[in-house]
């Protein structure tokens, strides 16, 4: 088996609201305090500029890792890509990891006056900058130097098959989406728990004997008192694209007090072999009781 369904569990913040240097500051501080394991930068167009960010983050932070969660790939230049991450993992003291994607966002290629390439040639680019990483980061002249040997673990986020069997080969970390495909109008809806186990099963069946990191990350945690009334509530919210019983067994959607996600989190663990979760800014807050409930299992 090439993934852990007893590896401890990390969690991370992946920050995506704007402000200034003080928010940013006192965000990441707060990140730190509450215990999460990881802190990431989202890297869209109207968001902070991720490796900056990061290593502000760092600059105010001790324990954490610091994550691009994830980088549009094919904005960039690999060879300087290859710079500016070497370069921000020697500021943040050895804490990055590397989160890269395909891109899948057409507006921000035009706003960034962009052709949109097809989902292949993203793939194909992707394919070409992880592969010039390692090829820079092993060459012993190289320079900057990555604070960390060979670069920055790599976390690589995907849903079709070319790109988790390209994250499979190369990956420490892979990323499933926690949503479903949905079209422009549609409300985002929970990717369903069979979904998602398919996902894990095609992955696992390419790592060979490689161990990797799953991670997932979930737009829909909500801590509460009264699980059977949330769990209607987002059944009505995203228009009845999935079942309550379905809503229920799927670790996108991770609704109950503490201790009833906790114990979904451990099953969840054990069916699909996800231990790293990733939640969104607004959650940052009233997610945190779930870590104390899971320290250390």
């Amino acid at each position: 088996m090439t993934i852990s369904q007893s590896r401890a569990f990390r969690f991370g913040v992946n920050l995506t609201l704007p402000g200034t240097r003080e928010a940013w500051v006192a965000k990441c501080r707060r990140v730190e305090e509450l215990g999460y394991d990881v802190l990431g930068a989202a890297d869209h167009l109207g968001m902070a500029p991720p490796l900056p960010a990061l290593v502000l983050a760092g600059s105010v932070t001790e324990r954490i890792r610091l994550n691009t969660f994830v980088l549009n790939t094919p904005f960039y230049n690999p060879a300087l890509l290859a710079r500016e991450v070497a370069g921000t993992d020697q500021f943040v003291g050895g804490r990055l990891e590397l989160g890269l994607g395909a891109g899948y966002v057409k507006e921000e290629f035009e706003a960034a006056g962009m052709p949109f390439p097809r989902a292949g040639e993203r793939v194909d680019h992707l394919e070409r900058t992880i592969k010039e990483l390692k090829r820079l980061y092993a060459d012993s002249g190289y320079e900057p130097k990555p604070a960390q040997h060979g670069g920055p673990p790599l976390l690589m986020a995907g849903s079709g098959d070319r790109s988790l069997t390209l994250a499979a080969e190369h990956a420490s970390v892979i990323a499933f989406t926690g949503t479903a495909k949905y079209a422009d109008g549609v409300p985002m809806t929970p990717a369903s728990a069979e979904d998602i186990e398919e996902r894990t099963r095609f992955v696992t069946a390419r790592l060979g004997a490689r161990e990797v990191e799953f991670n997932l990350l979930v737009h829909f945690p909500q801590v509460t008192d009264d699980r059977e009334r949330a769990l209607e509530e987002l059944h009505q919210r995203i228009g009845g694209a999935l079942t309550v019983e379905q809503l229920a067994s799927t670790p996108a959607a991770l609704v109950g007090t503490p201790e009833e996600i906790a114990e979904q989190l451990l099953a969840h663990r054990d069916r699909f072999g996800i231990s790293y979760y990733t939640i969104i800014e607004p959650y940052l807050e009233s997610f945190a009781p779930v870590l104390e409930v899971l320290r250390g299992r």
